[in-house]
């Protein structure tokens, strides 16, 4: 229910209103980001879990799927009070939207290889591309039928349901046929957002689509960490502060090889990514919603599940890096943007 309720929303809001002409731009570090770099994060954290903590391999790598996606909520937030070049704000949004479908489906293969005590390296890599590519054609064709649908109507009541069915049929057709619900409903909502609504819906119609969205986008949010609330018991938190500490850590790492090592490769093939900006992708990389909502869904007696790993990842990744990110961007001199730098 976590994942059927909260994901459909949050994935499609984060896509209805993103400019695929920009995406197309920079698709090679998105790309590479929301791929190479999640897979690399998710492998390095796992590993260092298993090390470190000493949980089962495959736990940790588990783990690793669950907090290797990013959320740029609050980050956004800064770049726009700061000016920050638009650039680096659709560089750190665009590769959320795309490695939030690449953690779900590597979080849902190595869930039901943990489930079976077991995991058969072919038959991942298959399930992973089947998943993710089936997931995105699903969800494109579905979008695209729906534009056509937009283009015949004019009342926003109607039109803003018509998403809604959408986002939430799109997700769920996709998890009925076993490809990936989540790049599904992002893919639906790109194309709904880049051809539907510019299309076939009027100024009106599309302010206001937007506004119920990012008011949904809100309530989800706020719901999912009301839940992560509740289900934290503090004395087992403090009880694990080391295994949490050293969890933190690991994450970290994950995420400085994983941008450090994939970006230069974006260098040679597009429009360079600044160093600067690479240590603010590095910081900027906050985890939340995605992470919680993955967490909150595994069974209340699956193993390891009360150390609270993930709920002080993203404890400390909001309230460590989220407040220390507008001093760091200032530090950098990214903000305000300069031709410098773009």
């Amino acid at each position: 229910m976590i994942l059927i309720l909260f994901l459909p929303a949050l994935i499609f809001e984060g896509s209805v209103k993103l400019d695929v002409r920009e995406l197309l731009r920079n698709s090679v570090p998105l790309l590479l980001l929301a791929n190479a770099g999640v897979l690399m994060a998710a492998f390095v954290t796992g590993c260092l879990v298993h090390w470190l903590v000493g949980m089962p391999l495959l736990i940790s790598l588990l783990f690793g799927s669950i907090i290797s996606a990013t959320d740029p909520i609050s980050v956004l937030a800064i770049f726009k009070d700061l000016r920050v070049d638009k650039r680096l704000s659709l560089i750190m949004e665009g590769e959320s939207l795309l490695n939030d479908g690449t953690a779900a489906v590597l979080f849902e293969i190595l869930l039901g290889a943990a489930v079976a005590d077991g995991l058969s390296v072919p038959k991942g890599i298959g399930l992973y591309f089947l998943g993710v590519g089936g997931g995105a054609i699903l969800g494109a064709a579905l979008g695209y039928l729906a534009s056509r649908v937009t283009e015949t109507l004019d009342d926003p009541e109607i039109e803003i349901t018509l998403t809604t069915i959408l986002a939430y049929g799109s997700y769920l057709l996709a998890y009925r046929l076993h490809l990936s619900g989540v790049i599904a409903a992002a893919s639906a909502g790109l194309v709904l957002g880049n051809l539907g609504a510019k299309k076939g819906m009027s100024s009106r119609t599309q302010t206001a689509m937007q506004s119920f969205w990012e008011y949904i986008s809100f309530v989800m949010n706020s719901v999912v960490f009301l839940l992560i609330g509740l289900e934290i018991h503090i004395r087992e938190l403090l009880s694990n502060w080391s295994l949490v500490l050293l969890a933190i850590g690991a994450v970290l790492w994950g995420r400085v090889l994983s941008v450090y090592l994939v970006i230069p490769v974006s260098n040679r093939f597009t429009a360079k990514i600044p160093l600067r900006w690479q240590h603010v992708i590095v910081w900027g990389g906050l985890r939340g919603a995605l992470a919680l909502a993955l967490a909150l869904s595994l069974d209340g007696t699956f193993p390891y599940r009360e150390m609270n790993l993930t709920f002080g990842v993203v404890i400390f990744s909001i309230l460590a890096q989220g407040l220390t990110l507008r001093p760091f961007l200032q530090i950098l001199r990214i903000a305000p943007a300069s031709p410098e730098i773009q």
